[in-house]
């Protein structure tokens, strides 16, 4: 495969139009970058170089987030999973008989098992922040 071969491909022009573009681009972003040093005003104002947010300027604060929060999320999303296991179960119960019954029960007897000990703990009980 010689270099006569390379240059008739049928795609040898759009690679090298895709190389000189890259090229171009690269290029006229360095000087761009280089003008746009060269021209700008080199002043480190302190309000410049603070971060922006709208409204007062932001007090440093602890960011308290309480732990009630994500273990009523986690509940939340345990106790939600078992609807997306109810619907099959609701669909083919006829199907499913005397032991799709009894199954469904246990399920839900181990999700009452499960709610009852987050009771017992406090989890579903909200206490004020302080």
């Amino acid at each position: 495969m010689g270099v006569e071969s390379v240059a008739e491909h049928p795609y040898f022009g759009v690679f090298v139009l895709l190389v000189f573009s890259f090229l171009v681009f690269n290029w006229t972003l360095r000087i761009q970058r280089f003008i746009s040093r060269k021209l700008a005003r080199k002043q480190n104002e302190k309000l410049k170089l603070a971060a922006y947010e709208c409204g007062p300027l932001a007090l440093k604060q602890q960011n308290r987030v309480s732990h009630q929060f994500y273990v009523m999320a986690v509940l939340f999303i345990l106790f939600d999973v078992e609807i997306v296991f109810m619907f099959p179960w609701a669909l083919d119960f006829k199907e499913l008989g005397f032991f799709g019954f009894f199954e469904m029960l246990s399920f839900i007897g181990l999700l009452v098992v499960g709610f009852v000990y987050a009771l017992k703990k406090g989890a579903l009980e909200w206490h004020s922040m302080q």
